[in-house]
């Protein structure tokens, strides 16, 4: 909802189209600097998909994404947001991984996973480290050509469960394939490396609460259910976006909840000298400014684009009083079924792979309750084209084969459920606006369209999970932070 003394101008220096992490922190750190700024998210709440939501009067509350991230979010969010939030991120500590190759138990850091190699994969020392250092030294600045399969060929051939141990974690945190550029593990993996898997405790309503807060302290604007339908382009520059006079489509299921309330900037063009996009690259050149607007090189350009894959969770909720072994379940728990690891095996319907979110009472202070998310990386083609029917078949499927293979970990698991519900790439694709409901953005190429959209039209820029690198939680703040930056230059030179 828009805040109470909210007062709405006519005109802005930079509107800012999503509510993501990567929107909202250019969103601060501009209105901090003194630009005036609004922001319009399409939803009833701000987020993207760093969100959560409740089920049951209120009585269940889930986070929607993995709950976890390296430990440069606390630097970001102390930097960029401010020190209250920072200091609600902790450590991880129990990372499980559970398949036929192996069974093991980490802090997901660099020393521990060198000792885990050593001792349990029987590497040489002086390997692991030649692989550490070189990740870490990846930058977007290197060589393409080299895919992440070719990497680990070179410092461990005929490794699969190696393979397995050090890209499976990735691969749900980003959505890289082994074929994928080299360097787009490397900078993610060597995050990770550095100190572990963090959260943020008190759930993501807490987080997404205390940077709202921060926003209206800066002086930014904010109009939740303000759907953009165009942004206005002329003579070669953004002029201002023209909001949708109507609500989101809630004939979706997926969107069912709260009755649609219309911004009052519905059906409004609000004049602005720059835009953020903080949606889906794709949809933002061919959607909200139209193709019409770029040259033909740049359009063929941004049409080969892959997107990433999108994912299904499955969310689950004890009954009160009822818990699961913290020495079985760890904090975040990687399984497999599959004999080696494989991306498209990641992807199939025929599920394989999942991974576990458990959340404990300590991760949401204040309540006594215990929660379970469970995760798969998923092909929105499997899921579009369904009938209603089949739709609803498929995700009761998913949530009972979900249940089927969590039982090994907590038994009787049934029995314990209060209740269960199922996401789907439809669900994302609903919520989001992504195309295909991707969860990751763009392959790798879409970094280079991102970065280049203000070239092809002064005063528009995008922000968001693009490239593979700027996903997750922490690639989203950085990348906000980085177009930021060429929005604040475009924005002093204006004046």
């Amino acid at each position: 909802m828009p805040n109470a003394t909210t007062s709405y101008s006519d005109s802005y220096d930079l509107i800012v189209i999503g509510s993501g992490l990567a929107g909202m922190t250019a969103a601060n750190i501009l209105g901090r600097s003194g630009h005036r700024v609004l922001l319009l998210e399409r939803h009833y709440k701000l987020g993207g998909l760093a969100t959560w939501f409740r089920r049951q009067n209120g009585e269940h509350i889930f986070d929607v994404s993995l709950h976890g991230f390296p430990v440069g979010m606390i630097k970001s969010c102390r930097r960029y947001w401010n020190q209250e939030i920072a200091d609600q991120i902790v450590q991880l500590k129990h990372i499980k991984f559970d398949n036929p190759q192996f069974s093991i138990t980490t802090t997901f850091n660099r020393d521990d996973f060198t000792r885990l190699l050593v001792e349990k994969f029987q590497i040489a020392e002086e390997t692991v480290k030649n692989f550490f250092d070189t990740a870490r030294n990846m930058s977007h600045y290197d060589d393409q050509s080299m895919t992440t399969r070719e990497l680990f060929q070179r410092f461990f051939p005929g490794r699969d469960d190696i393979v397995r141990l050090l890209m499976e974690p990735i691969t749900y945190a980003n959505g890289s394939t082994l074929e994928d550029p080299a360097l787009t593990y490397g900078i993610v993996f060597s995050n990770f490396m550095s100190k572990g898997v963090f959260t943020f405790q008190g759930g993501t309503d807490l987080f997404i609460k205390m940077l709202r807060d921060e926003l209206v302290k800066n002086g930014v604007h904010i109009a939740t259910n303000a759907s953009v339908k165009k942004i206005i382009v002329e003579n070669g520059s953004v002029t201002g976006v023209q909001i949708d006079n109507q609500p989101l489509n809630r004939t979706h299921a997926e969107l069912a909840g709260k009755t649609a309330q219309l911004s009052e900037l519905a059906g409004k063009t609000i004049r602005t000298k720059a835009v953020l996009s903080n949606g889906n690259l794709k949809g933002t050149i061919f959607n909200l400014v139209g193709r019409e607007f770029f040259d033909d090189a740049f359009i063929k350009e941004a049409e080969a684009v892959r997107l990433n894959n999108s994912s299904t969770q499955v969310y689950m909720a004890l009954k009160k009083g009822e818990t699961f072994d913290e020495n079985v379940c760890g904090d975040l728990l990687f399984t497999s079924t599959a004999p080696a690891f494989r991306t498209d095996w990641l992807l199939s319907r025929n599920i394989t792979s999942r991974t576990y979110s458990f959340y404990y009472p300590r991760t949401r202070p204040g309540t006594d309750r215990y929660y379970i998310v469970a995760s798969t990386n998923a092909n929105y083609s499997d899921w579009a084209n369904l009938s209603d029917e089949e739709y609803q078949k498929s995700k009761s499927d998913l949530m009972e084969t979900t249940l089927d293979a969590l039982n090994k970990y907590i038994p009787d698991i049934r029995e314990k459920i209060a209740y269960i519900e199922a996401a789907t790439p439809k669900t994302f694709n609903d919520y989001t606006d992504h195309w295909n409901g991707a969860s990751f953005g763009t392959k790798y190429e879409g970094l280079a369209v991102s970065r280049s959209l203000h070239q092809k039209i002064a005063g528009l820029f995008h922000s968001g999970s693009v490239g593979i690198i700027m996903s997750g939680w922490l690639g989203a703040v950085n990348y906000g932070v980085i177009a930021s930056n060429d929005v604040d230059a475009f924005l002093v030179a204006q004046n």
